[in-house]
């Protein structure tokens, strides 16, 4: 049995882990090809974390925002394009959802004449701004129910769709 680590400021995957209980031995057990070493080796950043480590390591701990945290803060690309989703209840992402929803029906007009010509100009600019921002936030909305809905896949209360 290992020990308890006192370390601060540990990893998302040390802390992942730890959560569920589970031993660096124990841990690489469930994840095929790895070792205790290289899971240490990874949550202190001794090593760069792969796609296919997140992606194993979300699947070993049913931790599917592992994912996006390894998209958003690891890979970078990501840091510039990916959206930082959270976990949330799904009352909240459906009230957020609708909200942006209902703006964005209301800054609809406004988008077509801003479009209109192919270009944005000058004096648009702030309208256009604003409406960009209410569409960021009705795309972080739809990431954030795509990780909500992995959740309960991963948790057994939803059954994966097949395409």
């Amino acid at each position: 049995m290992g020990r308890k680590s006192i370390k601060e400021n540990k990893s998302i995957w040390q802390t992942t882990r730890e959560d569920l209980g589970l031993t660096r031995e124990k841990a690489a057990e469930l994840v095929p090809g790895f070792s205790p070493e290289r899971i240490e080796k990874i949550e202190n950043g001794r090593t760069q974390i792969q796609p296919e480590d997140a992606m194993l390591l979300a699947e070993a701990y049913k931790a599917p925002a592992l994912c996006n945290y390894y998209c958003s803060h690891e890979c970078s690309i990501g840091r510039v394009n990916a959206p930082r989703t959270e976990s949330k209840a799904l009352g909240q992402i459906v009230v957020e959802t609708l909200n942006a929803l209902n703006k964005l029906s209301r800054s609809k007009d406004r988008l077509l004449e801003i479009c209109e010509d192919g270009r944005v100009r000058p004096d648009e600019m702030d309208d256009f701004r604003e409406i960009k921002g209410t569409l960021d936030k009705l795309a972080l909305s739809v990431s954030n129910l795509q990780l909500w809905v992995n959740e309960q896949i991963a948790a057994g209360l939803l059954a994966k769709q097949e395409p």
